[in-house]
């Protein structure tokens, strides 16, 4: 009997800290919709520092705002059809490679953006999904077409329980940060 008990209360307390780090289907739709929101802000983002009309301090100031999407040590991934080889770069390197493209005008526009794996709890509490997004790249010179492609890409999102202090009390709340971009296939 005293074995039943403590088997009960330490499955009872197993169950509560797991609840506690658990993301509930209510909660869970939120931090989709932020994830969502977040890659949706990253498109926006790359079609600004992309353009060769914004200026150099927008561009870099929405650089920084860009970083801020991403856990660290993220990459992301640059195909091209004329290259089979897909390069990889840290998040600052590929947005300062994409100010210095050497066309005259850029255009970057991201579509069908959604989620193709489900949130996955991983053994450090963490969850992980996948996002695809289809972008399609245009550079032009002299107001000429010269390129154009589009490419389908995953993009890894992680999802933590983080802590923040408001008015003397820890708030406990999921936050949602971008991980690696990966190129999947690329095309006319």
């Amino acid at each position: 009997m005293r074995y039943l008990i403590s088997l009960l209360f330490v499955l009872g307390i197993s169950t509560i800290a797991y609840s506690q780090s658990d993301i509930s289907p209510e909660r869970k739709q939120a931090v989709d919709s932020l994830a969502l929101e977040k890659v949706r802000d990253l498109s926006k983002y790359i079609s600004i520092i992309g353009d060769k009309e914004t200026p150099f301090s927008e561009a870099n100031r929405v650089i920084e705002r860009a970083l801020e999407l991403f856990s660290e040590g993220s990459q992301i991934g640059v195909s091209s059809l004329s290259n089979k080889e897909i390069k990889y770069y840290g998040v600052r390197k590929y947005f300062e490679h994409l100010m210095a493209l050497n066309y005259d005008k850029v255009k970057i526009d991201w579509f069908k953006i959604e989620y193709i794996s489900d949130l996955e709890r991983q053994p450090d509490g963490k969850y992980v999904g996948v996002i695809t997004i289809y972008q399609r790249f245009e550079g032009y010179s002299k107001d000429k077409l010269k390129y154009v492609d589009t490419t389908k890409k995953d993009i890894t999102v992680y999802v933590e329980r983080k802590e923040t202090q408001i008015g003397g009390r820890m708030i406990g709340f999921w936050d949602v940060l971008l991980g690696d971009i990966r190129v999947s296939q690329t095309y006319r």
